[in-house]
Order: structure tokens, then sequence, then C-alpha cells
């Protein structure tokens, strides 16, 4: 969808400044979010694309204001409520409980200890860790495109979730290689099944997406599902199949 979060080729943002020797997180809450984050995919209560989404619907000024790990913890909220795992009355009750001095919940290890590594939480085949669910499916059709064609993506506005940028709509690329089929993003973020259909990395000059301005002799590769894409000279417009 068109938003603030496809920041992709925006210009007026300044340029990106790494923190020296970064820490994985800034404050023991950030952990906490990763955590809840794993586990409710572990538990298989979302796509990776509905979270995606849920990030996506943060109010504008919002997303622009947070950090990472307050638009993942607003997302978490937001599809969690969206499953019935919480509600917003309840979320808005313990607000007002740890206001009002209330002790926040016990970690995992307060009453028994520090908590266990993945190494010691053993199950029937060995350490219990976090494995994310394969997107690849079982092709069902024969790719339409190979490496080495020339396509053009599509010129769309999706107002659901798309893994297909703006600034790499309706622009010309030569496909690099073919990954096989997988889960197609823009129906499973919105629980409309997997549709899956196969997945290819584009090739696209620098100039062919940001004109004159971009560097010289520079290539990006994106990853883009074939109802993305129309082969070369055809012309453009439509929307991608299954949306």
């Amino acid at each position: 969808m068109n938003g603030v979060h496809d920041l992709g080729g925006m210009q007026g943002f300044g340029p990106v400044q790494p923190e020296r020797d970064e820490p994985a997180f800034h404050a023991p809450w950030e952990a906490v979010v990763l955590a809840i984050r794993r586990s409710r995919s572990i538990a298989r209560l979302f796509t990776i694309d509905e979270f995606r989404h849920a990030i996506e619907r943060t109010e504008p000024a919002r997303y622009l204001g947070s950090t990472y790990y307050e638009r993942w913890l607003d997302a978490l909220v937001r599809v969690l409520i969206d499953k019935g795992v919480l509600t917003r009355d309840e979320l808005e009750a313990r607000e007002v409980a740890l206001a009002q001095g209330a002790a926040p919940a016990r970690s995992a290890g307060s009453a028994a200890g520090p908590p266990k590594s993945a190494e010691s939480v053993a199950g029937p085949e060995g350490p219990v860790i976090f494995v994310p669910a394969s997107p690849v499916r079982p092709a069902s059709a024969r790719p339409r495109y190979a490496p080495g064609d020339r396509v053009h993506t599509r010129v769309v506005h999706p107002t659901g979730h798309t893994r297909l940028p703006r600034y790499a709509r309706g622009k010309p690329g030569v496909i690099d290689r073919v990954h096989g089929t997988h889960v197609f993003p823009d129906a499973s973020a919105h629980g409309q099944g997997e549709r899956p259909q196969p997945l290819y990395s584009v090739a696209f000059e620098a100039r062919a997406l940001w004109g004159e301005s971009a560097e010289p002799n520079q290539r990006v590769f994106l990853d883009l599902w074939e109802s993305y894409l129309e082969p070369a000279g055809v012309g453009r417009g439509t929307a991608p199949a299954g949306v």
C-alpha cells in the first residue's frame, strides 16, 4: 500500500547515519518486544505478511516519529487485537493499572530462577529454537519468465499490502533468477490464503529507477512475484492477479 512506511527512493529524509558500535537493543523492553514477536510466530497466530501490514497501518505521524521496536510494539498490539488474543479494553485497563503503580508482569525467571537458554530447553528432537515457516511451496505451473527475459513492473497503487515498492513501479528490468514458487504476500496479509506464485530476482538499472541523479553503472535487485510483472513492451497498468 502507498504510505509513509514505503520510503525507498524518497528524498528529503537526509542520509542514513549508522550508529557506531550499535547494540542489539537500546533498552531491555526492545528485547521483550522481539521475544513476543518470535513467540507469537512460533504459535502461528499470524503470518509475517499480516505483521508487516499491521506496521503499515500505523498512523503516519506516529510511524515517522517511532523507533524500530516502537513500530513493532504498535503492530503487535494491532494484530493481536485483530486475532482476538487481546481486547482494547484489556490493554487500556492494564495501562491504567501500571500508571497507578501496579507491578509489572513477572518475567519467566522471577519465580524459578533465571530464564532458560534455548540450548537448555530440549524438545523431542533437541533444543527448541525459533525457525521461521518456509514460504516456499510446490510449483503448480511453469514460471512465465526465465533468466535474461526483459520485463516491466506494473503500475499499481493497491490499498492493501504489497511487496512492489513505489519507486519500482512501471520500470524496465531483467529477470536475474527464479527463486521457485512462494506464498503471495498481497493475499496472505489479508487472510485470503497463500495463493503461491513464482518469485523472481529482477535486476534494474539505477538510472531506470531514479533518472540521471542516480549513480552511474549501478544496479538494484528486487525479489518480485510474477503478477507484479509483464513482458517488456506490453501495455502497463493492470492490477496483480488475485488482488
